[in-house]
């Protein structure tokens, strides 16, 4: 009896460990495509900073932003030192697209 009982917990803790990873494929793909729309406006805010001759970086509005993520990362149950990398990646990926496009790299 106990063969039965273990291959039926074995078998709901697959299934129950194929809808967490349904979940994470799904949100993947979620962070991915928001990547790629956030970028899309990072790149036309690099367009419009050359055209104006800005400078690449906005340290103060990088701050303000690793700020803001850090509070909202608390809000949603995630390490905002996490957050805090993450958003810095991020933001040094932008400054170096903003560089390209100004033609300082």
């Amino acid at each position: 009896m106990s063969d039965i009982s273990d291959k039926t917990d074995a078998s709901r803790a697959a299934d129950i460990l194929a809808g967490h990873r349904a979940s994470i494929d799904r949100l993947d793909a979620i962070l991915i495509y928001t990547l790629g729309e956030r970028f899309k406006h990072t790149q036309q805010v690099g367009r419009l900073k050359a055209e104006h001759d800005l400078p690449p970086s906005d340290p103060a509005r990088e701050a303000q932003q690793i700020a803001r993520l850090e509070a909202l990362a608390g809000e949603a149950d995630l390490d905002p030192e996490f957050a805090k990398k993450f958003l810095t990646f991020i933001i040094s990926e932008v400054i170096q697209h903003h560089k390209k496009i100004s033609g300082e790299q």
